[in-house]
């Protein structure tokens, strides 16, 4: 079957124009071109996935993925810390200000539009349903026979609450169409420590919670470690997601989550965005050494987390895609069928395969996280 769309919850968008610098209105081969160019006359490699891209907008657009979650990163790291991060909250500050700069840029353009509220949000919606399906088969030479130019819809995250000097900018970002936040990252982090961390929530973080639940902001669960997750869960009782985050018992990292984390999304209404990266979707994946032939990873292997995910709710109602797809990594850690954002719709198919209902797909590929959005904000 096919899907007339696919919400994302979890693109870094701003950080790939700005860190990357990718101009995301380029073609997915011109972007690779100029960076293997790039690497040809520096005789360097940057970053690992340069020429390894897998998001732009033309892609975006022939995958019919026409809403996401948008991201604003910028983290603060402690002196002598092995993390890369920048060396105040101020100057992480200003970075995501730069980020968030880059958005208005594209939206004057009519490549992008932020979504607010509920009613920004179900006039997107039907204009990307009312967009016929071109043929998914399409590759980037087809430029013919692509979507017309329909903006891509966007709401506003801030992954890692580092940049915020103080909880006060929380009302700042609001202001700009800031509508989720997670609290950390990797490591430790000012308001609460992230993956490959275990430490109680920071009463810094408590702090910023309660700001969290007076804006209504959407908490992002992600990147929490295990201690800060359940403690951020006892203290805070507004809206929850986990963007993008697997699962544990099919992947074992910490990064990932454990059955008893999927529960408690589950039951305070929350749901959890599938990631596409490869380290968390297998076990055993070593960092900057696996490949995924080694793994014969393809994209049928999250159908199992989406399964898992599926058999601890009793329903299909709290799994979406949230890919995190070029987040400090392209194909090289990808499944092998990967090679682009737009071959997310592949997914329909193989979950019919597994005697999932048009209804189940349908919410998976994007209604479950639209539906959620909806109850929010009315």
């Amino acid at each position: 079957m096919n899907t007339p769309l696919i919400f994302d919850m979890h693109l870094d968008l701003a950080m790939n124009a700005q860190h990357w610098n990718r101009d995301l209105r380029w073609t997915q081969e011109e972007i690779r071109r100029w960076e293997q160019i790039q690497e040809i006359s520096t005789g360097t490699r940057d970053r690992k996935d340069r020429g390894n891209n897998t998001v732009c907008f033309p892609e975006m657009r022939r995958g019919r993925v026409g809403l996401c979650v948008a991201t604003q990163i910028g983290r603060y790291s402690a002196p002598f810390s092995k993390l890369p991060g920048w060396n105040s909250p101020e100057q992480a500050w200003a970075d995501t200000q730069g980020q968030l700069l880059w958005y208005r840029i594209m939206e004057e353009q009519g490549q992008m539009v932020q979504i607010r509220n509920k009613a920004e949000l179900d006039k997107h919606v039907d204009l990307w349903l009312n967009e016929p399906i071109v043929d998914d088969s399409l590759s980037w030479q087809d430029s013919q026979s692509q979507p017309n130019e329909l903006p891509i819809g966007y709401i506003l995250t801030l992954e890692g609450a580092d940049s915020l000097v103080t909880p006060d900018y929380l009302e700042k970002s609001y202001n700009d169409g800031l509508r989720a936040i997670g609290l950390s990252h990797y490591g430790p982090g000012r308001y609460a420590d992230g993956t490959d961390s275990d430490s109680p929530l920071h009463q810094s973080g408590k702090d910023l919670l309660k700001e969290v639940e007076r804006l209504g902001v959407i908490l992002d669960v992600t990147h929490l470690c295990d201690k800060s997750f359940w403690d951020a869960l006892d203290c805070y009782s507004g809206p929850l997601w986990a963007s993008h985050q697997n699962c544990r018992k099919l992947a074992p990292w910490n990064r990932q989550f454990a059955d008893d984390q999927i529960s408690a999304v589950i039951e305070r209404g929350g749901i959890l965005g599938m990631a596409f990266d490869a380290i968390m979707m297998v076990p055993g994946w070593v960092h900057r050494k696996s490949r995924p032939e080694d793994f014969q990873l393809k994209i049928e292997r999250i159908c199992e987390h989406i399964d898992h995910i599926c058999q601890l709710a009793g329903n299909a109602k709290h799994v979406a895609i949230g890919t995190d797809l070029d987040g400090g990594y392209g194909t090289e850690q990808t499944p092998m069928d990967l090679d682009s954002i737009a071959d997310l719709r592949t997914i329909p198919a193989l979950l019919q395969a597994r005697g999932y209902t048009e209804a189940d797909i349908t919410g998976i590929m994007w209604k479950n996280t639209v539906e959620f959005l909806r109850r929010t904000w009315e």
